[in-house]
């Protein structure tokens, strides 16, 4: 192991794990948090990941980004930088493997149609529903459910994006189940996993819009981080070719936020004293970010993307779609629950509001392709957007 800074997480000083295990001795000298990432590696809804929506609802292209290929990217950022400050790395990647299995098919619309569904039974949030996948629905173990993460993995994927002050019923589900002191901040590998995600997804969006078309460089050169990061790019290589540029400009822009990252999270660190994983929870604030500087940039990208990318016509056509694949589905299988398959029909709560948070959890594990298809069984094919 890298040598950690006094205030990283330890997998020695862990809290443990919900259930005690036996047998670990046989599986290889890993420690707490190089399981956590292997588990998480292993788990079916990980792998479902692959067939999920990032930007692009069921891309045609191979090209584009899936929710994958995503965690991976995010995973790459989060380990590096990890290391630079310190930070466990094994932790830092497990969490953001793991920071969107709770996204439910087609991404923010599917999410938004499952919210709708239990409007009157709690809400769902992607975030909750990673921890309840995690801790109770994936059982691959035979005496507990869930995969027994540890406590400071299943913390961070609680809080990465800061303390839980109104948790809903899913949340409070799973604290219940094993406290997961969601009042105070997460450690530095939580928060880490939090900045790495926008850092990956402000960046490889880019790429994924101008490989579709959505976006034009012309556009991109109205964003100031933009603009500064071309025109250096456009200095190294001042004969090469604009369209041969494109990628190296999203190298540029993530070499730059990483870079900020790390000497700001490290002047934050120094400011706050702190010495210690409990001073980090006690700091009353996220020390893990960008500098106010580049936080108004990122902020200034963030808003041109969704004016120009997320809300683009052809995006919010696909979504009205997607809340339509996902809608019809929930209705369909809270009137006739037969239409489930066996494993989801028969265990399914004859009463409310565990029905309904039944199907959602079914439908929630579902792919962009295999709700596609299931509707299409159901309702016939739906015209493409």
């Amino acid at each position: 192991m890298t040598s950690l800074a006094p205030y990283a997480s330890h997998p020695d000083h862990s809290r443990g794990r919900l259930h005690p295990e036996i047998g670990g001795e046989v599986r290889g000298p890993r420690d707490m948090f190089q399981r956590d990432r292997d588990r998480i590696i292993h788990s079916i809804a990980f792998r479902r990941l692959r067939h999920k929506t990032q930007v692009f609802v069921s891309p045609d292209g191979d090209h584009y980004r899936v929710r994958l290929t995503h965690s991976l990217e995010v995973a790459q950022i989060g380990r590096t930088t990890a290391r630079t400050l310190g930070l466990n790395e094994d932790l830092t990647e497990a969490l953001c493997l793991a920071h969107d299995i709770g996204h439910p098919p087609f991404g923010h619309a599917g999410e938004d149609a499952l919210e709708a569904a239990l409007d009157q039974h709690g809400g769902f949030d992607h975030n909750a529903h990673t921890l309840r996948t995690l801790m109770l629905l994936e059982s691959p173990y035979p005496l507990f459910d869930g995969l027994n993460l540890s406590w400071e993995m299943l913390e961070g994927l609680a809080k990465h994006n800061g303390p839980v002050e109104r948790p809903g019923w899913a949340m409070r589900e799973v604290d219940a189940l094993f406290p997961l002191d969601l009042g105070r901040h997460a450690s530095l590998e939580a928060q880490l996993a939090a900045v790495s995600d926008d850092i990956a997804y402000d960046n490889h969006d880019i790429d994924d819009g101008l490989r579709a078309g959505l976006l034009t460089l012309d556009q991109l050169l109205s964003v100031p981080l933009v603009k500064s990061c071309w025109d250096r790019v456009r200095a190294r290589y001042p004969d090469v070719a604009e369209d041969r540029l494109l990628r190296e400009l999203v190298r540029e822009q993530i070499g730059v936020m990483a870079n900020d990252l790390i000497a700001a999270t490290r002047d934050n660190i120094r400011r706050a004293g702190v010495r210690t994983v409990e001073d980090v929870r006690a700091a009353g604030e996220t020390l893990v970010g960008f500098s106010p500087e580049l936080a108004a940039q990122e902020r200034d990208l963030k808003r041109f993307m969704y004016a120009m990318l997320y809300h683009h016509p052809s995006q919010l056509a696909a979504a009205d779609r997607a809340r339509i694949i996902v809608r019809d589905l929930f209705h369909a299988y809270r009137e006739q629950p037969g239409l489930m398959p066996p494993e989801w029909r028969d265990g399914c709560p004859p009463d409310e509001p565990s029905r309904s948070r039944h199907i959602a959890d079914f439908i929630a594990g579902m792919t962009d392709r295999y709700a596609e298809r299931r509707h299409a069984d159901i309702f016939g094919a739906l015209t493409p957007a």
